[in-house]
């Protein structure tokens, strides 16, 4: 063994001279390599140790040595599996600070603290029984090139991919691969890939990964999606989950067939110091989801499951999103109180100004976004649907205890479903938003706070309050803008305060008496203001409504589904038609209610003097409101309509 090893590092050491050598010492599974150029001079022990480049060998551990003309990159490390074994391959310069041990497919990566250079780690092959895990100090790259790993016996890790390194890590999903990544079943891990530090993802590759213990995508600190396709296929927890917060610039996410949420963003709870304190998200970036480019796709049917969830604020800049939740609530017993799914939930606030959302929650319960702060639009494009019934403490969809009226119960014990619901105030500024609800109590869009809307469309068809403040003493003011706003069995637009009309075009339809379009809080002195823009009422407005800066007019003759045309003095303001079941003469109110049919009226109210004309053909211009409104357009033909001065009359709430 003497003789040869001296003979190899002889004519290492000659032939180096001549030309770009290399150096191999295989031991076990692991081959290090070191070039010619770079070994310097080698210790070698008699009967012992060998030692190149730092490196330090058992040579009883050694199984081959060899030297060819192998072209060596620095600071890699690559492992290719195949089925029950793996081969890794070592640069030389970086020898000395890995620890390498490989089990089977098994394999353990353990970095010295001394190490003070990055190592672009490389996996690639496949084997259903393995893992890769790495340990250390130092920020590591690691390139995903046609891996298929899956973890059956965990050795080390039950995850497939586990790196504990406390650092940044760059996962580089290579260019035309596709990788798939799936844990075991038992264990303690928190994912199938795990990142104790904050992975970068990049790279236009695809990722498959199943969490079958709990998460498929987990994280210590942040995550940041800047290309690359990752696609959760199913997962116990959630399908993505970080700490401080996630940011996606592009990229493809597709989350399918997870128990919990889909993306999940929790507070970074490390303590701050000696004071003990954890960290504050509005201080740190902590808690937060930034969307700014890419497309998201994620269909969640857990129990009061969200498809988004921020413990911080959430904030949606581009890209596209397409949520689904299909789960019921469900109750919580720390909390004392139901919990439903959402399609974007957050425990601060939610800000969008920009990008596609499409937002469907099914579920008993479930809302659009649900948010425990401030909600706020200025730009992009939201649609929302809620088909879910109500979902009750006792975990039924029906119960014959409430009888349909939950006036009288703790709203803790029962949610209802809602396009958007904000503890906080919300605020429409531009862009547009979409909202359609269904199932009992089911409202558009409420605030505990106040809402104010200044630009931007809004149009929501609900089964309950269209456009509602619950908050007490809380106002409504719409200052611009477009809005429409129907109820099927309540009003149209709701406030427990004052609601003040200042401009833009509104469009509210409320069900038959007692619901009225528009309706203030007169039951506690407040009132609704009417002091500019342009009023198209489907059934009354608030009693003792202080209606100045223009003029009402009523008809209670109008017919359903027929084009008006709305002049403000002699100029066009919109084209318009009123919904299905909505006309006086059709026997029932916007809700298909029977009777009232005298007290539905047709109000209209503008700058100047009021004109209407029914019966017209519309063409060009832009539509609103999903086709209920024209802004813009030419009419022609149609016959005038005979308008009274209108009298905001009745109880509260139009109430006789």
């Amino acid at each position: 063994m003497k003789k040869i090893i001296v003979l190899i590092i002889s004519c290492f050491a000659i032939g180096g001279l001549l030309t770009a050598q290399t150096l191999n010492v295989q031991v076990g599974q692991v081959k290090y390599q070191f070039p010619a150029e770079q070994a310097g001079e080698m210790t070698y022990a008699e009967g012992t140790t060998l030692a190149i480049m730092n490196k330090v060998f058992t040579l009883a551990d050694v199984a081959t040595m060899y030297v060819d003309e192998s072209v060596v990159k620095d600071n890699t490390v690559a492992v290719v599996y195949n089925g029950q074994t793996a081969a890794i391959t070592v640069a030389g310069n970086v020898a000395q600070y890995l620890t390498i041990t490989a089990t089977g497919a098994h394999v353990n990566i353990e970095q010295s603290s001394d190490l003070a250079e990055e190592i672009t780690y490389t996996l690639s092959g496949s084997s259903d029984d393995g893992e890769c895990y790495i340990s250390g100090s130092y920020k590591a790259t690691v390139e995903l090139n046609g891996l298929t790993l899956t973890n059956k016996t965990p050795v080390k890790s039950g995850a497939a991919v586990h790196i504990q390194n406390s650092k940044r890590i760059k996962v580089k999903v290579m260019d035309g691969t596709t990788n798939t990544l799936v844990d075991c079943a038992s264990g303690s891990q928190k994912g199938a890939f795990y990142v104790k530090g904050h992975p970068e993802f990049s790279k236009s590759g695809v990722l498959n990964v199943v969490g079958n213990l709990k998460h498929a995508i987990k994280s210590g600190e942040y995550i940041e999606l800047k290309e690359a396709t990752l696609n959760v296929t199913s997962a116990q927890g959630d399908g993505i989950n970080c700490a401080q917060y996630f940011l996606m610039k592009s990229g493809n996410v597709n989350i399918n067939n997870v128990t919990d949420d889909g993306i999940q963003c929790d507070l970074d709870d490390t303590d701050t110091g000696s004071t003990g304190e954890t960290t504050d998200h509005e201080d740190e970036d902590s808690g937060n989801i930034y969307i700014e480019g890419g497309t998201i796709n994620i269909n969640t049917p857990g129990k009061a499951a969200k498809g988004i969830k921020s413990e911080g604020d959430l904030f949606v800049k581009a890209g596209t999103l397409n949520i689904t939740t299909t789960g019921h609530g469900k109750w919580d017993d720390e909390d004392i109180k139901t919990k439903a799914a959402a399609c974007l939930g957050s425990d601060a606030k939610v800000v969008i100004s920009g990008g596609t959302l499409t937002l469907t929650s099914t579920g008993a319960g479930g809302k659009g976004i649900n948010c425990d702060a401030e909600f706020e639009l200025s730009g992009g494009d939201v649609t929302i649907v809620t088909k879910g019934a109500l979902y009750y403490h006792n975990g039924t969809t029906e119960n014959t205890n409430y009888t349909g009226n939950t006036d009288n119960v703790n709203s803790d014990y029962y949610s209802s479903s809602k396009g958007v619901k904000a503890d906080g105030a919300i605020t429409i500024s531009g862009g547009k938003i979409s909202v359609a609800t269904a199932g009992r109590n089911a409202e558009g869009i409420e605030s505990k706070t106040s809402i104010l809307i200044s630009d931007g469309e809004v149009t929501v068809n609900s089964y309950d309050d269209g456009i509602n403040v619950g908050g007490d003493g809380s106002d409504l003011i719409i200052s611009g803008g477009y809005v429409y706003s129907r109820a099927m069995n309540n009003d149209g637009i709701d406030g427990n305060g004052n609601v003040y009309v200042k401009g833009g075009l509104v469009f509210a339809i409320g069900s038959r008496d007692p619901e009225v379009a528009i309706d203030a809080n007169t039951e506690e002195g407040k009132k609704l203001y009417v002091q500019g823009g342009t009023i198209i009422a489907v059934g009354k407005l608030e009693n003792g409504a202080s209606i100045t800066g223009g003029t009402a007019k009523q008809t209670t003759s109008w017919t359903a589904e027929t084009w008006y045309a709305l002049y403000n003095g002699g100029e066009l303001v919109a084209a318009f038609k009123t919904p299905t079941q909505s006309a006086s003469s059709s026997g029932g109110g916007p809700g298909g209610r029977p009777g009232g049919s005298s007290s539905q009226v047709l109000v209209v109210y503008t700058s100047s003097t009021p004109t209407l004309t029914s019966g017209v053909t519309v063409s060009g211009g832009t539509t609103y409101f999903d086709g209920a409104a024209n802004i813009g357009g030419s009419v022609s033909g149609g016959n005038s309509v005979t308008l009274s001065n209108y009298t905001s009359s009745g109880g509260p709430g139009g109430r006789p």
